[in-house]
């Protein structure tokens, strides 16, 4: 027989989801309290007691540091709103149009996802070096703006769109890519939404595809720039901690912001 927990009592299966909760945000707390601490006290196991911004002064001042957020924020938009605009129509055209070879063109699209970025570091970087985009915006762009996942998540999406819709555009004098603009494109806000917090991040938090393509300091992204700061700073972990503090503000931001069209549309992707 099941036993309901009474109003205003903490059951068992919220205590646990508490634990799990406060284990996970720990050492996100840790690393944000040693980022204020002085540089003597940093390795130290005891709660602090005093704090100080200088850590955060140093690294913004005698690092170019906000030269790294830049350089990461300008590729991780840009690659966010190509991406968009470039995977909505290839998901459209594979959900809707009907062209010989379709079906092995998703297959191709989706096999992609089984491939991770270390198997074709190599010839990726040949064929940037080829066409002479090493230490460029253009080589840290062009690579990332294709990902299988968005266009995947899109055409699913537009199965789910009613035909309807699409016939009494037709009807109006639209044309493929009249419907597009006009009727998927708008239709398709929530989803791409969700897929711009997730590119974001992922091209914010990017590492060894700007490692292989980018010597020039100036290009230096905000991930390379902290992997630095662990070299050039190994036995003062206090800027350390203070630049991956840093690196992590605008993903809490961005995650923050759209975290609630993220998993409405996650949710809602499979159900037709």
């Amino acid at each position: 027989m099941r036993t309901e927990t009474p109003r205003g009592r903490v059951g068992p299966r919220a205590v646990f989801a508490y634990l799990i909760a406060f284990l996970t945000v720990l050492p996100l707390l840790w690393l944000l309290l040693s980022a204020f601490r002085p540089g003597g006290d940093v390795l130290s196991s005891e709660l602090p007691t005093k704090f100080t911004l200088g850590n955060l002064g140093y690294v913004l001042t005698q690092i170019p540091f906000a030269r790294y957020m830049a350089n990461s924020a300008f590729v991780a938009i840009t690659v966010t709103v190509i991406a968009l605009f470039l995977h909505s129509m290839a998901a459209y055209a594979l959900a809707r149009l009907r062209f010989r070879g379709r079906g092995f063109a998703f297959a191709m699209v989706v096999g992609t996802l089984l491939i991770s970025l270390p198997v074709i570091l190599v010839p990726l970087f040949l064929v940037v070096r080829l066409l002479g985009l090493v230490d460029s915006y253009a080589g840290l762009i062009v690579p990332g703006i294709f990902n299988a996942f968005g266009i995947f998540l899109l055409r699913q999406f537009y199965l789910s769109v009613p035909r309807e819709l699409e016939e009494a555009a037709r009807l109006d004098g639209c044309g493929y890519f009249g419907i597009y603009w006009r009727i998927i494109l708008p239709l398709s806000r929530p989803m791409l939404a969700s897929l711009a917090v997730l590119f974001f991040l992922a091209n914010w938090n990017s590492f060894l595809w700007p490692l292989a393509v980018t010597q020039d300091e100036s290009l230096r992204v905000v991930q390379v720039g902290v992997s630095g700061l662990q070299g050039q700073y190994a036995s003062q972990y206090q800027y350390v901690l203070a630049g991956a503090v840093l690196a992590a503000i605008p993903t809490v931001v961005v995650f923050l912001i759209g975290q609630r069209r993220l998993i409405d549309s996650l949710k809602t992707t499979g159900l037709k």
